[in-house]
């Protein structure tokens, strides 16, 4: 029987559809395992063979997981809200839902070719009102909760309320935007509207002025990731940085929380190290400077504070409130020209950029140790968002400080012994204390760790400032000037900000006539009629970020259904939480961070019962694109062969890699390919046309995109499934090559015809022989640790070993066969389910039970011994395996070539290493 992987795999699809084979429920008593990739923005452009590599990893290990016993949720779903759908809106007039509905539909039928375990009943779309209701709802829960950091979590609003009307803000400990101070009575004789005001500075969820990467054509707030070089991803506009008053989420109240949850979480070294990295934990001192000749002073945050002798110059960041009252009239020309400037410039970009620039500001500070001034600058190398966005500058123990005193020729202070500031280097070395005060502080000859504890405890004792512990993770600035995302379920009463009651929610979109800002520079839900209350109170126009419906997706899958609740308490008691999270590294400080603080609050609320969202996280590396070249001779429409045109002066052109094979081009289809190329001619080689290659970043306008739907049709989604796992180690970045393509192809024709001569099944029911069950129980060993190991590439390489050695066996025993289906399943489940039907079985393989490993089936009956003499090897001898000491010492001993090296002489000693050597030493 022919192998018709499409007749199998069209049957075995709809038999899952039809049998629901996938869909799982909690089963009290049984493991569970939770599998779940990172679900895809549903693009225009369709998936490329890149990105169902993830999802090819995770089923592997899903359907694995399911053989070996466990009740396996493996759920998929859509990140459907974005700006691509809204711009695309703008251009055509189509409203966003019909084109993402459209895209959906498209990865739908992409994902359901490549035979995928996924449990559809559960899918969750976030742009469906069923399901952002609960983001909403989540939404309003952070709005009405506070961070207390002496309980550690967050507690209902009302709690402080009440704390302000007994004790106003004495003995506080809480997070807020800025510290505030007033009596019991002075809360109670507040109005309405101030309570709510000074509440907002509490709240988790909360309106705050802060920067953003504000892009004018776009009309929106940009993420740093939708930005780069100053200019938008997608458009290319211009974008500023500008303050702006946005919905912000308190992430930074959690800070320390993520950061121990890092230690209980199976993620890889450098993934903890880039979030520990992101948070940025660092332990310092706070000081206030006073401005000279003003009543303004402002506080810097210094890990070393035992260096503030060696401060030369303040720097402010171009942002900072400060700026404007401390510039002086003369410089003020100046410092506006400088903002000007740098307003293009994202953070991201100022972090990454080592060049210098600035603006005196014209005003002085005072030192509060040494009383000296010291002039205060602005540059864009402080970040506003950073600590205070001030800083006392050190250029003698900093190197960008250092290179902005060298750059404008201020002073440079060594304050330890053996410090190198010359112009050629910069090398702070942390040797001893030179310097001291005559205000009380000696550092002379301290290290420079008893030197910062000293100064940290000396400022304290003094008033001059206080310790602090503090963190560069900021606050998630939640608010997009769009139409295409979650409403929030905000109205305003009195300018103030108010939760609509849960019972109104989930709060629709409207219908709007165009998704432009209005005319007014309004938000697009400006342009909504009747955007109000029913009491008429106006509603909120910003919409939420992307991340809003991504952040805890991952709880909605468990109940999907539920219209009383994200999650009931009896599924996320069962499921828990993620136990198996494929993804990409792009979203290691945005999605991830965001789904932690999510996550943390709502246990906070009781809501969950895990603190850690993810046991294990994986990411894929990235599938990148082969692309293919044609060398066109100058001036004309002549081409010639890869390995002819170092003969002629040629310029290579990107060719569509869908019309080559193994770098061979289809000449006809390139005629057709492009209307300039019909009247191409060729120079060839051997009668072809070979093409040149390259690996690059696959994408449309290299034309080395390769669909997946294509490789189907043409091999089978069990050939695509398998040849992404072969391509390489699943965490490594690596080429896509349909060169190798075949081989894997070939493999499965191979493993089919153990089963089939001609049309005729010849399964039989002997007792296997010894030989077939080590090359089976080799191959169970091998198949088990790679899956367990993500090794997914080094599995295959095996199956191929196994089914060459009992090709050349002749097994056809369905004791081994059965097995080897079974341990196939999780790699090529169509072909499987097939042979596993042909068989007998009446129900699908998913179910069967993975096979158990024996390790006597591997044990070897003889053992070939290298026989040394003085260590230099003479010759082998063959033992049985099971042979003593004693019986391989006499053997070698009486062994007729041995008499020829031992020459009559007495063997002073005899070593043997089991397995391998006997030396006999003379």
């Amino acid at each position: 029987m022919e192998y018709n992987f499409r007749e199998i795999e069209k049957k075995w699809q709809q038999y899952w559809k039809d049998n629901q084979t996938y869909k799982v429920t909690e089963k009290e008593g049984k493991k569970k395992f939770y599998v779940l990739d990172m679900f895809p923005y549903p693009s225009g452009a369709g998936l490329h063979v890149g990105h169902p590599l993830g999802y090819i990893a995770s089923d592997i290990y899903s359907r694995f997981k399911r053989l070996k016993g466990f009740n396996v949720l493996h759920p998929m779903g859509y990140d459907a809200y974005g700006l691509p759908a809204e711009q695309y809106a703008i251009q055509t007039g189509q409203h966003p839902a019909i084109t993402t509905e459209k895209n959906i539909n498209r990865y739908r039928e992409q994902l359901d070719k490549i035979g995928f375990c996924y449990d559809w009943s559960r899918e969750i779309r976030t742009c469906d009102p069923e399901y952002y209701k609960w983001t909403q709802w989540a939404f309003e829960k952070m709005f009405n909760s506070f961070y207390s950091y002496d309980e550690q979590k967050a507690l209902p609003i009302e709690t402080l309320t009440k704390i302000f009307e007994t004790s106003g803000t004495e003995g506080l400990n809480v997070a807020c935007s800025e510290e505030l101070s007033f009596t019991a009575d002075e809360w109670k004789k507040m109005s309405v509207k101030e309570q709510q005001k000074t509440l907002l500075n509490y709240r988790i969820a909360y309106l705050g002025d802060t920067m953003v990467n504000w892009c004018p054509q776009l009309g929106t707030v940009l993420a740093n990731d939708e930005v780069s070089e100053g200019l938008s991803v997608r458009g290319g506009y211009p974008v500023e940085q500008k303050i702006m008053r946005q919905w912000c989420l308190r992430v930074s109240a959690y800070a320390q929380r993520l950061l121990d949850g890092l230690d209980t979480i199976d993620w890889s070294e450098s993934l903890k190290e880039t979030q520990r990295n992101w948070i940025g934990r660092s332990e310092g001192a706070e000081m206030k400077f006073k401005v000279v000749e003003s009543d303004v002073e402002f506080t810097i945050f210094t890990t070393r504070a035992d260096t503030i002798f060696g401060v030369t110059f303040m720097v402010l960041a171009p942002e900072s409130d400060y700026v404007a009252q401390v510039t002086t009239p003369e410089q003020k020309k100046e410092v506006d020209a400088y903002l000007d400037s740098i307003k293009h410039r994202t953070e991201r970009e100022r972090l990454m950029d080592r060049s210098v620039s600035g603006v005196f500001s014209g005003a002085y500070a005072i030192n509060p140790l040494n009383n000296e001034k010291i002039p205060i600058w602005i540059s864009d190398y402080v970040l506003a968002g950073y600590g205070t966005g001030a800083i006392m500058a050190v250029p003698a123990h900093d190197s960008r400080d250092y290179a902005f005193a060298k750059h404008f020729g201020l002073p440079i202070i060594p304050l330890i012994e053996g410090c190198d500031v010359s112009e050629e280097s910069f090398d702070a070395k942390e040797g001893k204390m030179i310097n001291s005060c005559g205000n009380g502080l000696d550092l002379n000859g301290l290290e420079v760790k008893e030197a910062i504890a000293k100064t940290k405890a000396f400022i304290q004792e003094k008033g001059l400032g206080r310790i602090k512990v503090n963190y560069r993770l900021r606050d998630a600035i939640f608010s997009r000037q769009r139409y295409w995302g979650e409403p929030f379920p905000v109205y305003y009463k009195d300018d103030m900000p108010y939760m609509l009651d849960e019972s109104k929610l989930p709060l629709l979109l409207p219908e709007i006539d165009k998704f432009l800002p209005t005319e007014q520079g309004e938000p697009p839900l400006g342009r909504a009629k009747n955007w109000e209350t029913e009491d008429h109170f106006p509603l909120e126009l910003c919409t939420m970020p992307g991340f809003a419906g991504s952040s805890a997706y991952y709880l909605r899958y468990m109940d999907p259904h539920n219209n009383n609740a994200l999650v009931s308490k009896e599924a996320n008691e069962y499921w828990r939480n993620v136990d198996l999270y494929i993804g990409g590294t792009e979203h290691a400080t945005g999605h991830l961070i965001y789904s932690r603080f999510w996550n943390k609050f709502l246990y906070d609320l009781g809501i969950v019962c895990e603190a850690e969202p993810f046991r294990k996280l994986v990411n894929q590396g990235m599938i990148q694109g082969r692309s293919n070249f044609v060398y066109r001779i100058k001036d004309t429409n002549t081409f010639v062969s890869y390995n002819l045109k170092k003969k002629y002066d040629t310029t290579p052109i990107h060719v569509d890699v869908n019309i080559v094979s193994n770098d061979i081009l289809d000449i006809e289809a390139f005629k057709k390919w492009r209307p300039e190329f019909e009247t191409a001619e060729f120079i060839l080689e051997d009668g072809k046309y070979i093409c040149g290659w390259a690996v690059e970043k696959m994408s449309k306008s290299m034309f080395n995109v390769v669909n997946p739907d294509d490789i189907v049709e043409k091999y089978g989604a069990d050939t695509l499934r398998l040849y992404e796992m072969f391509l390489g180690p699943l965490e490594q970045s690596k080429p896509w090559d349909t060169n190798g393509i075949d081989g894997v192809h070939r493999f499965l024709k191979k493993f089919w015809n153990l089963f089939f001569d001609g049309d005729k099944l010849v399964v039989n029911n002997e007792e296997p022989t010894r030989e077939e069950l080590k090359s089976l129980h080799k191959l169970i060993k091998k198949v088990s640790w790679d899956i367990e190991n993500f090794s997914y590439n080094t599995s295959i390489s095996a199956f191929m070993i196994c089914i060459n050695e009992l090709s050349a066996l002749k097994c056809r025993n369905s004791k081994i066969l059965e097995q080897i289906i079974i341990l196939l399943t999780p790699f090529a489940p169509h072909i499987c389910e097939e042979l596993w039907s042909q068989l007998g079985h009446t129900t699908s393989v998913c179910d069967a039970q993975w096979p158990g490993f024996n390790e006597e089936y591997l044990k070897e009956d003889t053992v070939n011994y290298t026989i040394s003499f003085n260590g230099k090897a003479r010759f082998n001898i063959e033992f049985a395996a099971d042979a003593s000491k004693e019986e391989i010492e006499k053997t070698v001993l009486e062994h007729p070539s041995s008499a020829k090296w031992i020459d009559g002489k007495t063997p002073k000693k005899i070593i043997i290493i089991p397995k391998k050597i006997v030396n006999i030493v003379l």
